[in-house]
């Protein structure tokens, strides 16, 4: 989506308002022995309240209402009996509509006690989504995003995983442009557009740089050798200047 009038731009924040609020509520309750299905339901109470409708379930028939992913799995977890045990790593992904805006936000906790590789895994994927986010400026090329990410996860010791990736959001959940590589590739020649809508997300593994399919129907993507990633994601607008985050409350990311 292309952003044209003030109109879609204040639609999509009140989308992206609604999925952070989930997020942060769904954060609130990650402890020793919750389930994946109990935070899945705080989200689909939460998104409910406001009106807003689960983008995994209306677009894909995802059984589930968010994505929640432990340990080795790194995207499309499905919600379930399964319990929290202490040290999990744990990705919140939520994305959803409200009155036709799609928006998609994600991010990876620890349950205590985080052990130290856990927590600099954390922070190497929360910064590099920070200078990705930073250089989403209208006139620079989409390889720039996969640059800076790559480069961070590198100076911390990490990988990217290298086939999942950022992507258009805004009147779908998937839009162009399609895929926003977590690594620099010199070929990709696509510039980015005033208005465009992205979502942006970093997927820092500890060691690999790909994820193979689980035989759960085709949705849940872990690491081969059940190592650890952790995904973080922000769905911003891509101005002549700094990028607007939709997906943040009005707290500083860190």
């Amino acid at each position: 989506m292309i952003i044209k009038t003030k109109e879609e731009l204040e639609g999509l924040k009140a989308s992206g308002r609604v999925v952070a609020i989930t997020l942060q509520e769904m954060a609130r309750e990650l402890k020793p022995g919750v389930t994946t299905a109990y935070l899945d339901k705080i989200a689909e109470q939460v998104l409910s309240s406001y009106g807003a409708i689960s983008a995994p379930k209306s677009e894909y028939d995802f059984p589930g209402i968010t994505c929640i992913s432990v340990n080795d799995e790194v995207a499309h977890g499905i919600p379930g009996p399964r319990e929290l045990q202490p040290g999990d790593l744990v990705n919140l992904d939520v994305s959803a509509s409200l009155n036709g805006f799609f928006t998609d936000h994600g991010m990876t906790f620890m349950v205590p006690p985080a052990d130290k590789v856990g927590e600099k895994l954390l922070l190497a994927s929360r910064r590099a989504l920070k200078k990705a986010i930073s250089v989403a400026i209208a006139g620079n090329k989409i390889n720039n995003i996969g640059y800076v990410v790559e480069t961070e996860a590198k100076a911390f010791g990490f990988t990217t995983i290298r086939n999942l990736c950022g992507h258009g959001v805004g009147r779908a959940l998937h839009e162009e442009p399609s895929d926003i590589p977590n690594y620099y590739d010199p070929m990709d020649k696509r510039v980015l557009k005033a208005g465009t809508v992205l979502a942006i997300e970093t997927f820092v593994g500890e060691k690999e740089y790909f994820v193979e399919e689980e035989e759960d129907g085709g949705w849940l993507l872990k690491t081969p050798k059940r190592t650890r990633a952790a995904q973080f994601e922000h769905t911003v607008v891509v101005t002549e200047g700094k990028p607007i985050i939709v997906t943040q409350l009005d707290e500083k990311m860190k």
